[in-house]
């Protein structure tokens, strides 16, 4: 049973939100324009009681990537999830039917529309999580989730924030239905920025924790999308198709263009017959062009302006990885999936690595699937919940794993 609700677990709402305030004023304060060195000005040490309310510096962090620097205690923040709950651990798995354990999926970046929040917002704690989220980075998630418009949605600084909050706002209806969900959760993967999602499911980083590396690795991945033209595509192919070639010619064609050092190749492995290519927009209108000369078929164009998951995200590392430095990580308490290895996290201390390691390396999503539902013949699969993605994770789980599809659930 749970023993606590949501966000009551250390401290009064009161005296947590004037934790946060405290927090944000300091990170407003800290961030700087960038000087011609890249380097990063430190935190005046002040009491954070003497930093004023400024709307200018909310909007200078609004145009710059945070990285909510010197924040020291950690005493205020909270994990949605009880921490003493009976989650299944490696031993237990072997004296447990599969089909009475269960997994979730979490979505990322790009599966959110305007609107569709209304379904999940009105269940216990699913607004005061946006709440708890507006004040971390002094935005207005939710206003934005609701009433749009779409074309900010999308934009990556302010989607993949809003994506983790409005993954976790649909777990909390998985809760509702579902109370024993936690109980009988055995592991959890999300694909691409949905993994910080299963991060704080886990209980590896807390829910405040989770906002301030999403809006930081948001703000910075569009800060890097910003400097050159750059994209990605999504291509069909079989067996035979020449993904790899196609993808040196394109970088061939580019250098022809001018480009410097360009980039073009497979960003994400979503399953056996599809990927998604990235790099540079001249060698991405190369293959758009030249699709057919190497076998790809249902060549689209994403709606994105970033090649992410590859080198051209570099420039994001840097304030990534400083607010990584200030972030406590804990034993998850079940199976969390990373992108970068197809592999369960099974060490603390390369954990923030891995994390980083994810925004300029391939998303291995299919083997991520293919680990998490691989079992002999006749045994069952556990129960999956396809938390927040409107059924896009059960799409692609069907196309890798048929039969563990059908024990798919969408929330």
């Amino acid at each position: 049973m749970f023993q606590r609700i949501l966000f009551k677990q250390t401290l009064s709402r009161s005296k947590k939100r004037c934790w946060l305030t405290q927090i944000n004023q300091i990170s407003n304060d800290s961030i700087k324009p960038e000087s011609s060195d890249d380097k990063v000005s430190d935190i005046n040490e002040k009491d954070p009681s003497d930093y004023p309310y400024n709307t200018q510096k909310v909007s200078q962090l609004l145009k710059e990537a945070a990285v909510f620097k010197d924040i020291k205690n950690n005493d205020w923040m909270t994990t949605p999830y009880p921490k003493d709950i009976s989650i299944h651990q490696e031993k237990k798995e072997y004296d447990t039917n599969p089909s009475d354990t269960s997994v979730l999926l979490f979505p990322g970046q790009g599966t959110i529309k305007v609107g569709l929040i209304k379904k999940y917002i009105d269940f216990p704690d699913a607004k005061e999580l946006f709440n708890i989220a507006n004040e971390i980075v002094n935005y207005d998630l939710l206003k934005l989730c609701l009433n749009g418009p779409q074309e900010k949605l999308n934009r990556t600084e302010f989607n993949q924030a809003a994506t983790v909050v409005s993954s976790l706002a649909a777990l909390e209806k998985l809760k509702a239905d579902t109370p024993r969900v936690f109980e009988t959760c055995v592991a959890t993967a999300g694909y691409s920025v949905g993994e910080i999602t299963a991060l704080i499911l886990s209980g590896a980083i807390t829910f405040e924790d989770g906002i301030r590396l999403v809006w930081t690795r948001g703000k910075a991945m569009q800060k890097a999308a910003d400097k050159v033209p750059q994209g990605m595509l999504s291509v069909s192919h079989t067996p035979q198709s020449q993904v790899s070639k196609a993808c040196e010619e394109a970088k061939k064609w580019a250098i022809d263009l001018g480009v410097e050092n360009p980039v073009c190749r497979v960003a994400i492995y979503l399953h056996t017959e599809k990927k998604i290519l990235a790099g540079n927009l001249e060698a991405l209108e190369y293959i758009e062009k030249h699709q057919t000369q190497f076998g790809l078929t249902n060549v689209t164009k994403l709606p994105v302006s970033g090649a992410f998951h590859t080198e051209l995200m570099e420039p994001a590392l840097k304030p990534v990885n400083e607010l990584l430095r200030t972030i406590e990580i804990s034993e998850p308490r079940c199976k969390v999936y990373s992108n970068y290895k197809a592999e369960p996290y099974n060490s603390l201390r390369l954990m923030k690595k891995y994390i980083s390691k994810q925004i300029v390396s391939p998303v291995k999503w299919e083997q991520c699937l293919q680990k998490l539902y691989n079992r002999a013949d006749g045994t069952p699969f556990p129960q999956t919940y396809d938390v927040g993605s409107q059924g896009r994770m059960k799409v692609i789980l069907k196309l890798v794993n048929a039969k563990a599809c059908k024990w798919c659930t969408v929330i």
